[in-house]
């Protein structure tokens, strides 16, 4: 037990959350996260689906048919992330006591400046604040007033701003911000009857940012496209903020001896995400989009991963129906088991020695779940998780998105097929969230709360234990059923740094 005084008490009742929440997440403190019990990594024949060119032109034509039925669609795209962690290498040169450009990424950055898409933005700022352009300014040496121009509050701030309000392209009629390009996404792929649907989760401070670029802008790619948009956002709810730790476990607390909270992370959106009224939503991060002239690729897969969750979902309704029937043979069952097992990639070994009763309570515990398709591309070394068969807590093996921190990395075996993984997860989702009536899921009620995340941070200089919820991703869907696509390298272009926006991805 924890002792909480009456200002904590207050301050904890003012986030929305409760004293048995806290204390939960201090024994998780103490106790740790269980790692992960892994089967292997999953490779192509072995959780991941590969698609011929005939495939693809089924489920792109499938996705269409599905779009045009009435069906709500809604792109979800998680957006509340400072873009200052893109400019880390930048403010350390502002910071250090060299005036000129000597790491590879500093000259990387002034010598092609002029390609960036914020460059005319940055150009005029300059001239604003010093009465001078960007090239008299790196003339005279001065390298870093053109960064306080980029990143400080006086100029363009974009070290402050979210990366959905950067401007990554450049076109003819002017360059587009990332958000502006998720727009463009959502015209090409996501109609459904004649709105494109799109919500953005954002932070509390940057809302009305959002809303002012959203009003300044949509109506233009309206116009563009022939399409409506319903553009709507979000703010992750403070009752998801989780508290710190000491290092031995008790509650860390800021000076003036408040609890310290920080963000429960990107699993925190799982509240956001069940409150989207849709039967269809695309999941994609803000900074993975391309411009235009290399968009055909990205919406092509799109469309062939939302076709096959379409064909999943058709058969998995199908055979609800026939489940409640109440006349389901054996024969029937074990089809049933077989599509379990083989294209949901969810065995129970002993499943096939269940009584008639018990197996169609279990193949309906299974088929009654929302579904998630996920594009999963070759690894090329990123950081991140990817795509395991797992088992779950009921026996079952499954695939899941796992993060290198739930994988023991102790143990050799599994650290082995961790970094031997053919796959890496791109966060590229297609999900159903409504079930075989219509009816939506409480989607809260497949999270596998045993999958959180603890790490070290510090504030101030000193130590704390900071504790993430289950990711959005992985255990916040845990329970869903789960299907790997492997989809081409060249739909996975995230904007990690400023200089990616140099690749020729962005250009």
């Amino acid at each position: 037990m924890i002792t909480l005084s009456k200002s904590d008490l207050k301050q904890i009742s003012e986030k929305g959350i409760t004293e048995k929440q806290i204390e939960k997440q201090i024994e998780n403190f103490k106790a740790g996260f269980p790692f992960l019990k892994i089967e292997n990594a999953a490779s192509v024949g072995n959780g991941i689906i590969t698609t011929t060119e005939a495939q693809r032109e089924i489920y792109i034509n499938l996705w269409k048919e599905y779009k045009s039925s009435g069906k709500k669609v809604v792109k979800f795209v998680p957006a509340s992330g400072a873009a200052s962690r893109m400019f880390k290498d930048l403010f350390h040169f502002i910071e250090s006591s060299s005036d000129v450009p000597s790491t590879e990424f500093e000259k990387t950055f002034f010598d092609n400046i002029e390609k960036f898409a914020f460059y005319e933005e940055l150009d005029k700022t300059c001239v604003r604040i010093y009465a001078k352009t960007v090239k008299e300014l790196i003339s005279e040496g001065n390298y870093k007033d053109v960064l306080r121009g980029l990143l400080d509050k006086a100029g363009l701030n974009y070290g402050q701003l979210p990366k959905g309000l950067l401007l990554f392209h450049n076109y003819d009629e002017g360059a587009r911000t990332s958000m502006e390009e998720h727009l463009v996404e959502a015209a090409l792929y996501a109609v459904s009857g004649d709105a494109a649907n799109i919500h953005f989760t954002v932070s509390h401070e940057h809302l009305n940012l959002f809303q002012q670029k959203v009003a300044e802008k949509q109506q233009i790619y309206a116009d563009k496209f022939g399409v409506k948009f319903n553009i709507s956002f979000s703010e992750q709810k403070q009752s998801t903020d989780t508290v710190a730790a000491n290092m031995d476990n008790t509650l860390f607390r800021n000076d003036d001896g408040t609890i310290l909270f920080r963000p429960g992370g990107h699993g925190a959106l799982i509240e956001n995400l069940n409150e989207i009224d849709a039967d269809v939503v695309f999941i994609k991060n803000i900074d993975n989009v391309v411009p235009d002239y290399l968009k055909a690729e990205t919406v092509t897969y799109k469309q062939v991963i939302a076709g096959l969750l379409v064909d999943l979902q058709n058969k998995i309704f199908d055979y609800l129906k026939v489940l409640n029937s109440n006349s389901c043979g054996r024969d029937k069952l074990l089809e049933v088991l077989q599509f379990v097992e083989n294209d949901l990639y969810c065995r129970n070994n002993d499943a096939k020695n269940f009584s008639d009763t018990e197996l169609i309570c279990y193949l309906k515990k299974k088929l009654n779940r929302p579904i998630r398709v996920c594009g999963v591309v070759k690894n090329v070394g990123e950081p991140g998780g990817g795509p395991f068969l797992t088992y779950n807590q009921d026996g079952t093996i499954s695939l899941q998105i796992l993060e290198s921190s739930q994988i023991d990395k102790n143990n050799v075996e599994y650290a082995k097929m961790f970094h031997n993984g053919t796959h890496f997860n791109p966060v590229d989702l297609v999900c159903s969230l409504k079930d075989y009536t219509s009816n939506k899921f409480n989607i809260m009620d497949f999270v596998d709360s045993s999958t959180g995340f603890i790490s070290i941070k510090s504030k101030n200089g000193k130590e704390l234990k900071a504790l993430e919820l289950p990711g959005l991703w992985n255990g916040a869907m845990s329970d869903w059923n789960t299907v790997f696509v492997e989809v081409p390298i060249e739909t996975f272009n995230p904007v990690k740094n400023v200089n990616d926006l140099l690749r020729k991805d962005h250009q």
